[in-house]
């Protein structure tokens, strides 16, 4: 398996970015799209036809983010224009729908197999379409892989994914419903906005962007097998260091690209955070073409927010969940600040600086528990941290939605020193629950938490600034009416999906 083709929620993160940094290939010229342009409705018109093509969805199979992203996002859409979703048809999928309707048998392509296009739809009244071909998609694990490997034919996977999603907006798939927009999203999709211009296919096509440090990288020698034109091998093409890129493909390819918060779009212009291509991205910025749009989350995490009724409402409920929370996780009764670790196991989400925060905070009389997998050495720090200090830290290696939404209901304060995240969820999940989040100051995690409001933030990225933020939590905790303070106004937070649907929706019509 090779870390440059590993995707982030495969519970393991490539350190290829952090070289690819300082290597991208600056001032890569962004395609002119404005030739492949058409007519569209009007802006507010609810009858826009909108593909919004995902490789996971919650409720089906997800793996992070972007299987909460994509079952939340289209939703909120939902109403404000005609949006279907499409993905592939996984073991989940006939595990929610016994009679997928069959909308049309599709022939195979070059290397892709053939597949079948069905369709249902969610008990909400969304309508999800799914590439059916077992051969590709019926299999268990993640989906990118299984215990912890790539499956090897990732690139077919999502080709085949791309191209069909291609072929519906071709009018080709279903003959009933076009789209006006194709919502692309990462680099398992990213195919797609190549294959609608290398096929002449004049719908706009919008690139979102959630962790540029995953690119979908594969050799040049599967390019026939994809159905990718040899001259598209170019610097302005898919070519990425001598191999072909989805992503790459996605960003230059399409209409409009977008990224999951306003620092991120800006980081990645930068040599910084660009992966290699930071060049290409600032291109696109400086036409107007790269937009940073703020994730939200499921409106259901606003429930506790919207009963709270005072600072001992919230005092009282947040002692009765820590106090289920330390009999879930065998910690002891104590009266010292609970803090915890929601997170991939990863080396991007800064683990080794929260085990080193760790010791800190068990000195000082508070307690961790920690929740998440990925790298195998990672792994094993957290469970010998665990070891050091048992009735004070514990740790549960895997993931568990029931036990992260008890995690975030009984802590006081969340630790998420990612080295770069480009919006993350954990920390609106924790504000929303009236634990206070401590963040390095990026991305995301820069535009979601008001320091000394509603969180902490700290400018460095290693041990020492976050172990300051963390004595400015046991502070605060300890000062009374500041920290109830500080948990209402987190509670007063609200991340949901209005403002962003409505800003997508202005950007599907402006495409």
């Amino acid at each position: 398996m090779k870390e440059a083709e590993l995707y982030p929620e495969h519970w393991s993160i490539s350190r290829v970015c952090v070289s690819a940094f300082h290597q991208g290939r600056a001032g890569m010229a962004a395609p002119d799209i404005r030739d492949n342009a058409v007519e569209r409705p009007h802006a507010w018109a609810p009858n826009i036809r909108v593909l919004f093509v995902t490789s996971e969805m919650c409720g089906y199979l997800k793996s992070g983010g972007l299987g909460e992203v994509s079952a939340t996002l289209p939703r909120a859409l939902n109403g404000l224009c005609d949006i279907r979703v499409i993905m592939p048809a996984y073991p989940g999928v006939r595990r929610q729908h016994d009679n997928i309707q069959i909308i049309r048998e599709m022939p195979a392509d070059a290397g892709l197999p053939a597949w079948s296009l069905g369709r249902g739809e969610t008990e909400d009244g969304l309508t999800v379409y799914f590439v059916i071909c077992d051969a590709l998609y019926e299999r268990e694990g993640s989906p990118y892989g299984a215990s912890g490997v790539d499956f090897g034919d990732n690139d077919v996977r999502f080709a085949r994914l791309s191209l069909a999603a291609a072929q519906i907006a071709e009018g080709v798939a279903d003959p009933n419903w076009r789209p006006d927009i194709v919502h692309v999203n990462d680099w398992p999709s990213a195919l797609t906005s190549a294959y609608m211009r290398w096929r002449g296919i004049n719908v706009p096509s919008i690139l979102t962007i959630h962790n540029l440090a995953y690119q979908g990288l594969f050799e040049r020698d599967r390019m026939g097998a994809l159905d990718i034109p040899e001259q598209a091998m170019s610097i302005e093409g898919v070519e990425f260091h001598g191999r072909v890129s989805f992503l790459k493909a996605g960003i230059y390819y399409a209409s409009a690209v977008t990224t999951v918060s306003e620092t991120y779009a800006q980081e990645i212009t930068t040599s910084e955070h660009g992966c290699g291509l930071h060049g290409l991205l600032k291109t696109r910025s400086e036409r107007g073409e790269l937009t940073g749009i703020l994730n939200g989350i499921d409106p259901q995490w606003e429930t506790f927010a919207q009963e709270a009724d005072g600072p001992e409402f919230v005092r009282d409920w947040k002692v009765r969940k820590a106090r289920e929370l330390r009999r879930l996780f065998q910690l002891e009764d104590a009266d010292g600040p609970l803090f915890c670790v929601v997170s991939r196991l990863v080396h991007q989400k800064g683990i080794d600086l929260s085990i080193e925060a760790a010791e800190m905070i068990v000195a000082n009389g508070g307690q961790l528990v920690v929740t998440g997998e990925g790298e195998p050495e990672i792994e094993q720090a957290v469970e010998a941290l665990a070891d050091r200090h048992p009735g004070h830290v514990s740790a549960r290696i895997g993931f568990d939605d029931a036990e992260a939404k008890a995690m975030y209901e009984g802590s006081d304060f969340l630790l998420m020193p990612s080295r770069f995240e480009p919006c993350g969820l954990g920390q609106m999940y924790a504000q929303s629950q009236a634990s206070l989040p401590i963040a390095y100051r990026t991305g995301g995690l820069a535009d979601t938490i008001d320091d000394g409001g509603t969180g902490f933030l700290f400018a460095t990225a290693n041990e020492f600034a976050l172990k300051r933020a963390v004595g400015r939590a046991f502070r605060t905790y300890w000062s009374g009416p500041n920290f109830d303070a500080m948990r209402l106004k987190a509670l007063s937070k609200r991340f949901n999906w209005v403002g962003p649907a409505n800003r997508y929706r202005k950007l599907y019509a402006a495409a």
